[in-house]
C-alpha cells in the first residue's frame, strides 16, 4: 500500500527527539495512521472527534473504519449509519455495476469518511472482509488519492491475519493505541504492542506512535503502562459526564472554541508529530504488576484438580488395556 504516499516528505523533527528505541520518523506527506484498542474503549469516538478537529485546522483527512460493526463514522455522521464497501460491493456486482467513490465515501465539514465493513455473523472471515475493502480501494484510485492524512480504524482483541494487516504488511508508518485504566484494555494495547515486535524482527518498519487514554479516571494505570512499555501518552481524555451524554447522542465534542477544544487540539498535534517508537511489550505478570492485588485477583491460587473432581465421585484407577510386549 505505500503506493499511496507521495513523494514529498516531512520536515524531519529536531536530532534530540530521536531516542534509541524510536524508528526513522515518517518521511511522506501523507501520514497513514493505524488505531488499534479493545471493543467499546473508545476508539470510534476519539477518531471522530480527533479527524474532525484535524479538518478544522485545514488538514485534508479521510477517516477509514475496519471495524466489522461498521460504527465508527456514526458518530461523526450524527449517528446515520453510511453504506460500507463490502455490501456495496456485493449489491453493485449482482446488478452489474461497477462501485463509484461517492457510493461509498462521504464527507461532513471538511472530514472524509467511508467503512469498510464486514460478513454477517457465522456468513464469513472478518479478517479477510478487510483484505477485500482494501482491494477494492485499490481498484478505486486510493494510491492517487492525496490526503495529509489517513486515520485507520481497527478492532485490537482480534488476532485474524486482516486486522494485523497494516503492520504485516508496512500500510501505515505507525499506530496509535487507544487504551483505558482497566486491564482488558491495556491487555489488548499490550498485544498490539507485541505484533509490532514480531513484525519488526521480521524486517517490519511500524512503529507504536503513543497512547491515547479514554475515560481516564486518573488511576494511574495505562500511564504506567506507557512507561513500562516506552511510548508517549498522547492525550488523557477524561471520565467525564458531559463527554459520556454528548457520545451517546452522537455529537462532535471536538469542536474549535468548545470545552473540549484544548484536548482535541493537543491531540491533533501530537498524532501528526508523534514518532514511530519500537515498544518493548510486557509479560503477562508485568502487565498484572500494574495493578492492585485486589483488582486482579493475584492473591487466587491455582489448585489442580483431579479425576475425583472431574467425575464427581470417588474414582479407582483402573488398568491400562494396553498391551505391552516384552523385548524379544
Amino acid at each position: 500500500m505505500n503506493g499511496f504516499l507521495t513523494e514529498a516528505e516531512l520536515a524531519s523533527p529536531p536530532a534530540h527527539l530521536l531516542a534509541e528505541d524510536t524508528l526513522p520518523p515518517a518521511k511522506k506527506a501523507t501520514q497513514i495512521i493505524a488505531i488499534y484498542g479493545k471493543g467499546g474503549i473508545g476508539k470510534s469516538f476519539t477518531l471522530a472527534n480527533l479527524s474532525y478537529m484535524m479538518a478544522q485546522q485545514g488538514k485534508k483527512v479521510l477517516l477509514i473504519g475496519c471495524d466489522p460493526k461498521s460504527d465508527t463514522t456514526s458518530l461523526l455522521f450524527g449517528g446515520r449509519a453510511c453504506p460500507t464497501i463490502i455490501e456495496t460491493s456485493t449489491r453493485k456486482k449482482l446488478a452489474g455495476e461497477n462501485v463509484d467513490i461517492g457510493d461509498v465515501c462521504f464527507k461532513r465539514d471538511g472530514v472524509f469518511a467511508m467503512e469498510l465493513g464486514g460478513p454477517e455473523v457465522g456468513r464469513g472471515c472478518g479478517g479477510r472482509g478487510i483484505i477485500h475493502g482494501f482491494e477494492l480501494l485499490e481498484k478505486l484510485g486510493f494510491h492517487d488519492w492525496g490526503f495529509d492524512y489517513v486515520l485507520l480504524d481497527f478492532l485490537g482483541d482480534v488476532v485474524c491475519g486482516g486486522f494485523g494487516l497494516p503492520i504485516a504488511r508496512d500500510m501505515c508508518q505507525k499506530v496509535i493505541v487507544v487504551g483505558s485504566n482497566d486491564l482488558q484494555s491495556l491487555y489488548v494495547a499490550n498485544n498490539v504492542c507485541s505484533a509490532v515486535e514480531y513484525f519488526r524482527k521480521l524486517g517490519g518498519n511500524v512503529g507504536i506512535g503513543g497512547l491515547v487514554i479514554n475515560k481516564d479516571d486518573g488511576a494511574g494505570e495505562a500511564q504506567a503502562f506507557a512507561q513500562a512499555v516506552g511510548i508517549p501518552v498522547l492525550a488523557a481524555i477524561p471520565a467525564d459526564e458531559d463527554i459520556r451524554r454528548k457520545s451517546a447522542n452522537y455529537e462532535i465534542i471536538g469542536l474549535p472554541g468548545g470545552r473540549w477544544a484544548s484536548v482535541f487540539e493537543d491531540l491533533a498535534v501530537n498524532v501528526a508529530d508523534a514518532l514511530p517508537h519500537r515498544p518493548k511489550p510486557l509479560t503477562q505478570d508485568g502487565l498484572l504488576g500494574l495493578f492492585k492485588g485486589e483488582a486482579v485477583g493475584r492473591h487466587v491460587t491455582l489448585q489442580p484438580a483431579s479425576m475425583a473432581d472431574m467425575c464427581g465421585a470417588a474414582f479407582a484407577s483402573k488398568p491400562s488395556l494396553e498391551v505391552v510386549y516384552d523385548n524379544v
